[in-house]
């Protein structure tokens, strides 16, 4: 496969290929002439990357690939999607162009933004209360571990993206500002003042428009992030004038970390400033990438290419909103799921608004591992093209767990199980040679399995009484079950004998057997394959758990 790549890589059809196509064709316009792009597009469709990387000059930049981040709250599922997909991406184009071409990825974080408002849950509010309006990385920390409140949200930002392995280089608006880099950008911006407020000021309403600067100085006097009016420009200096409410008329340069932009001409800055050639964005900011796009251009930038994708829904289908506290957290889902039913989560369907709530995990964790197995069997225009591939990067896991997370839950409900241990001594039997070190994936299953059961499932389990055709086949079943050698742990024959019962019985269609089975021994309107389960949990144990559902003994 690793030959074909390239090839394979330029008929893939899922999103992150269709935008690495997009990103290349982007890359090639905006470096080079219609003429040379033509040639260099014909020697990458030739699987000569490299050669055309060596040909053009200037072709061979970095391509950049930026997702923002602000440090006003701690890292959310927002942020994890956003680097999640980003990367998805940049793998894809590694693979299109032969991974001859230097890639970077950039997590920004506007940490210089004004301080507005105290988010809830912190502590110390009322000393956060005192550093409004300051920048982020002036505001006290509120947890005494770092120097500001935006170097502790920092800091969790790196540790949160590095405990999921990601490849980035950090950036932070603070640094950014004063280290100079900007500079050029700022000096340009201010030339073109004319020129942004003629683009933003038609988007702003009528009290806004009579104040709104793209500057926002930060005061010599306090230290705060100010939204005021710009009353005078120099060019030659490079500075502004405005009115400070301490120092009153006052002027500072726009270099050197003296002023921060407004958003969205900060966001056109960087693109400009940091040659970004790659950003999605939340369908939330079309507008908003619009006229960011609309002022990169009138900086003689080239606005990245992208896309927007769905906002989150919550199990109400109503928007996710952090105030509402009606989302999901990382730490939520990732004590009931694996990092990797998470990534698989955010690959499906990124323009499709999709539900966010403790019922999609338990259904990613199995669909990941499910297109795990496929993916062994798969010629490689289909290995390339699922989901698995993003995932891990063209390097997808070659084993998973022996048994799904699915018929896992449903072991720790009928064992009754509360601990690893106790689920370890049922697989015992069934998967002798398995153990915690040669399985590790089915030993982190325990954990999560535990965890959601506890929380989830066990409050909500309904048994309900079989009706008399139900409490015959269940005896039959039963009873066939007995006949079996009771060491028995080969799933299909037990699932064979499921099926004969409910063919024999008249079930129509046969799925409502399944369903009494489910509803009646598990309290659960779906359930694992009975077979699997059965053979786990054991012969004898399954037996007497069935003559209980067929007697009613337990319901209530």
């Amino acid at each position: 496969m690793l030959q074909n790549l390239e090839t394979l890589s330029r008929e893939a059809r899922s999103w992150p290929f269709e935008q690495a196509r997009n990103l290349l064709a982007h890359v090639l316009k905006k470096r080079l002439s219609d003429a040379d792009r033509a040639v260099a597009q014909s020697l990458i469709d030739a699987g000569k990357a490299d050669e055309a990387l060596k040909q053009f000059e200037g072709l061979g930049r970095p391509v950049i690939l930026e997702t923002g981040y602000g440090p006003s709250g701690l890292p959310h599922m927002g942020t994890f999607g956003e680097v999640a997909r980003t990367t998805m991406v940049r793998n894809a184009f590694r693979a299109l162009t032969g991974d001859h071409w230097e890639t970077k990825l950039i997590a920004f974080s506007d940490d210089m933004d004004g301080f507005r408002k105290v988010p809830e849950g912190i502590p110390n509010p009322e000393m956060l209360r005192e550093d409004l309006h300051l920048p982020l990385t002036k505001v006290r920390d509120p947890f005494g571990t770092h120097e500001s409140f935006g170097a502790h949200n920092n800091a969790r930002l790196r540790a949160f993206l590095d405990s999921f392995g990601f490849d980035y280089e950090f950036m932070s608006s603070t640094e950014t500002y004063k280290s100079g880099r900007f500079d050029e950008t700022l000096l340009l911006m201010l030339a073109r003042y004319d020129s942004i407020m003629g683009i933003m000021l038609p988007t702003l309403g009528e009290e806004r428009r009579a104040t709104y600067s793209p500057f926002l100085p930060v005061s010599p006097f306090t230290g705060h992030v100010l939204q005021v009016p710009t009353l005078e420009r120099n060019l030659e200096k490079g500075t502004i004038v405005f009115d400070d409410p301490v120092g009153g008329r006052t002027e500072v340069p726009v270099t050197g970390g003296h002023v921060k932009l407004q958003w969205k001409p900060d966001w056109a800055m960087r693109w400009t400033a940091l040659d970004v050639d790659y950003e999605m964005s939340g369908k939330d900011l079309i507008e908003s990438v619009r006229e960011s796009g609309k002022i990169c251009r009138a900086l003689d930038g080239a606005p990245p290419v992208g896309f927007n994708y769905e906002l989150f829904l919550d199990i109400e289908g109503k928007k996710i909103s952090k105030s509402k506290g009606n989302g999901l957290t990382m730490e939520e889902w990732l004590r009931y799921g694996p990092p990797e039913s998470l990534s698989w989560y955010m690959f499906q369907s990124p323009k499709s608004a999709k539900s966010l709530h403790f019922g999609v995990i338990p259904r990613a964790t199995d669909d990941w591992m499910s297109f795990v197995e496929q993916y062994k069997t798969q010629e490689p225009n289909k290995q390339i093209d699922n989901a698995v591939w993003s995932i891990h990067g063209g390097n997808p896991p070659e084993t998973t767990s022996p048994v799904s997370f699915s018929l896992m839950m449903n072991l720790v409900g009928v064992a009754n199980a509360s601990s690893k241990e106790q689920l370890w001594a049922y697989f015992a039997k069934y998967l002798p040679d398995a153990t915690p070190e040669n399985e590790p994936l089915l030993d982190r299953l325990m954990d999560y399995a535990l965890n959601y059961y506890e929380d989830f499932v066990k409050p909500t389990k309904v048994y309900r009484a079989p009706t008399e055709m139900e409490k015959a086949a269940l005896l039959d079943l039963a009873g066939r079950l007995k006949a079996l050698p009771q060491d028995t742990t080969d799933g299909e024959i037990i699932q064979n004998e499921v099926y004969a019962v409910g063919k024999e019985h008249g079930f129509e269609p046969l799925r409502a057997w399944f369903g009494a089975l489910y509803e009646v021994l598990l309290g659960a309107s779906q359930g694992p394959r009975f077979g699997s389960f059965a053979a786990i949990y054991g012969l004898p144990q399954s037996i007497e758990l069935i003559e209980k559902g067929a007697n009613g003994e337990l319901v209530g």
